[in-house]
């Protein structure tokens, strides 16, 4: 099922637009880091769009969401994406950040996205007792007879990239530790200021923030969840970034 919601903008002579994202569960809006950033982006450029759902991955290009649809192209992968809203809006992006600040904001992205959202998502699919929640929440559209096995099939496949990734080869108490170090990381690069650079959040803020909201509004909470309360200036900082944005991972 596809929404649309109109955003508006001053904006004229900039191509019609359509983000298309994976859409909401475990009571969020927006599920996906990756949709949410780009989202916050698009709005903190003022740039007009269209807002669609695709709840099956599968049928995106590079299997993944988000992807952006402009006169008729697609581009997918939201660092693409970001890369081609910066040249679109000639150097908007990233506006007034030093080189050193763009360094230290990629640094802190890869942190977040390639490595604490993984996280994330082992505990989601590969924790036993929240394992249901994954199978209403993303497999509800299949049909009844067939909703064990397809579940069954995408955890096992999550379980596999998990493994490739790294993080899945450690045991558990482990991947605490390293939940543990990144969620510091971050608290400290947050810590004693509002937003990352500057008074007003840019795209490394919306990366960061894109996945502690997914961490911290997806209900019930998870074991993660549950360890990221603890550090409540990461958590004023992500609320500050949706509020500042009007764009929020929860309903």
């Amino acid at each position: 099922m596809n929404s649309e919601q109109s955003l508006t903008n001053p904006h004229s002579d900039v191509p019609s637009m359509t983000l298309v994202t994976l859409g909401g569960a475990f009571e969020m809006r927006n599920v996906s880091p990756f949709c949410l950033k780009i989202e916050m982006l698009l709005q903190s450029l003022d740039i007009t769009f269209d807002l669609a759902e695709q709840p099956d991955p599968r049928k995106a290009p590079k299997g993944k969401l988000p992807y952006l649809e402009v006169d008729g192209k697609t581009l997918a992968d939201s660092e693409l994406i970001t890369q081609y809203l910066d040249d679109l809006t000639g150097g908007a992006v990233y506006a007034g950040l030093t080189n050193q600040q763009k360094a230290y904001g990629v640094a802190l992205a890869r942190l977040a996205e390639d490595h604490l959202y993984w996280i994330m998502v082992a505990s989601r699919w590969l924790d036993d007792h929240w394992w249901p929640n994954v199978v209403d929440g993303f497999f509800h559209i299949a049909p009844a007879l067939i909703r064990p096995l397809a579940a069954g099939a995408a955890r096992r496949q999550v379980r596999q990239t998990y493994e490739l990734q790294g993080l899945g080869r450690h045991n558990i108490s482990e991947q605490r530790g390293f939940a543990q170090r990144d969620l510091q990381a971050l608290e400290d690069a947050v810590d004693g200021q509002d937003f990352l650079f500057s008074a007003t959040p840019n795209i490394f803020d919306f990366t960061v923030a894109g996945v502690m909201s997914g961490i911290y509004d997806n209900r019930p909470p998870t074991w993660l969840t549950q360890m990221a309360q603890k550090y409540t200036k990461l958590h004023a900082y992500t609320e500050r970034v949706q509020e500042q944005t009007g764009i929020y991972a929860r309903k």
